[in-house]
């Protein structure tokens, strides 16, 4: 399980700018990568220590497949910083969270107050994951 603490945000906790998925493959000395939609986040495996920072973008809300990234990530071990980026609404924080985002940069900023909330909402989940050690409710039902 990853420890994280959400926040959000709209600073560069890490003073490297994000390249390109394909950039850092090829040659970067980067400790930061973004990655964009249709980008396979399996390609930063082999290099997860060295990386401080991914950021996962979210061109459109409806636009779901950074949280595959973001768990394909945690699951393989990345423990730093995972920020998704762009259009970031207030109903996806607790399904980005437990797919393994400890960082937000909404493209329009969130009120903290309803982030809070939204972190909150639900107490029982359904779907399993070593990412948040919550446990789903089924198991909690059938042992």
């Amino acid at each position: 399980m990853v420890e994280v603490q959400f926040r959000l945000r709209d600073d560069d906790a890490v003073n490297d700018p994000a390249v390109t998925v394909d950039a850092f493959t090829q040659q970067s000395n980067s400790t930061a990568v973004r990655i964009e939609p249709g980008d396979d986040a399996r390609d930063l495996l082999p290099s997860l220590e060295r990386l401080a920072l991914v950021e996962v973008s979210f061109p459109a809300w409806t636009d779901g497949r950074g949280y595959s990234s973001a768990r394909i990530l945690r699951e393989a071990g990345y423990t730093g910083e995972l920020r998704a980026v762009g259009d970031v609404v207030i109903d996806m924080l607790g399904h980005l969270r437990r797919c393994g985002f400890d960082a937000f940069a909404p493209e329009h900023p969130l009120n903290p107050d309803d982030a809070k909330t939204a972190f909150e909402r639900w107490e029982n989940v359904y779907q399993a994951t070593g990412i948040d050690g919550r446990q789903p409710i089924w198991a909690k039902r059938h042992g």
